[in-house]
C-alpha cells in the first residue's frame, strides 16, 4: 500500500532529532513499527473508513517529544518526567500547524489517561482529559502498546500487554481488550 503523506514526519522529526544518532534511530524504528501494524489493521478493516493517510504521518510523529524528557536508556537526556512526552510532543506538533498530529501525541500514553486519573494519582500532566477519540488515535494508541524502545524488533505479546497494564487497573486492560476486539476480532 503506497501511501502520499500530506506531511513528511520524518522531515519534522530532523528539526528535532539528529539524523545518525542513537536516539534518532530508536525513535524512527519504534515508530515505523507502530505505523506497519496500524497500516496492516487499517487495511484489514476497511469498513472502519480510517484516514490511512493520517495514521501513516501520525504513528511516525506520536513520540516526537521524547528527547525532551529524562530517559537516558533511550538516549533521552531533556528535564521533563517521560510520562510527560505525549503532551510535550503534541505542543511541538501544534506549533508545526499539526493540531490532529498533535492529539494522538497527547492521548497516546498507555491506554489514554483520563483527567480523573490524572489528578487521583496526582500526576505531572496538565488536568484535561488525554484519552484517544478517534478511531486513527485509538488505532495508534493501540498499535504502540505492541512495541518498545527498549527492544527494538521485538513485538510484545497481548498477554505480555495485558500484564504490564494490570499494573496501572483493570480499567487499562478492559480497554486493551475492546481494542483487540475491535481491530483484530479477538478478546
Amino acid at each position: 500500500m503506497k501511501i502520499e503523506p500530506k506531511v513528511d514526519p520524518i522531515k519534522i522529526i530532523e528539526k528535532y532529532y539528529t539524523p545518525d544518532t542513537e536516539l534518532y534511530h530508536i525513535l524512527v524504528n519504534h515508530s515505523k513499527q507502530v505505523q506497519d501494524k496500524a497500516l496492516k489493521i487499517a487495511s484489514n478493516h476497511p469498513e472502519l473508513k480510517l484516514d490511512i493517510g493520517f495514521i501513516a504521518e501520525a504513528s511516525m510523529l506520536h513520540d516526537i517529544g521524547i528527547f525532551l524528557c529524562d530517559a537516558q536508556r533511550i538516549h533521552c537526556y531533556g528535564e521533563h518526567l517521560y510520562i510527560q512526552h505525549g503532551y510535550l510532543g503534541a505542543d511541538l506538533l501544534r506549533n508545526e500547524g499539526l493540531p490532529r498530529h498533535a492529539l494522538v501525541s497527547e492521548r497516546h500514553t498507555g491506554v489514554g489517561l483520563s483527567m480523573e486519573m490524572i489528578q487521583k494519582k496526582n500526576l505531572p500532566l496538565p488536568h484535561r482529559d488525554m484519552l484517544p477519540v478517534s478511531l486513527e488515535e485509538q488505532l495508534i494508541c493501540y498499535a504502540d502498546k505492541f512495541y518498545s524502545k527498549t527492544q527494538l524488533g521485538e513485538e510484545h505479546t497481548v498477554e505480555k500487554i495485558r500484564k504490564y497494564l494490570n499494573r496501572y487497573g483493570e480499567s487499562e486492560v478492559n480497554q486493551f481488550n475492546k481494542w483487540l476486539e475491535l481491530f483484530e476480532g479477538e478478546y
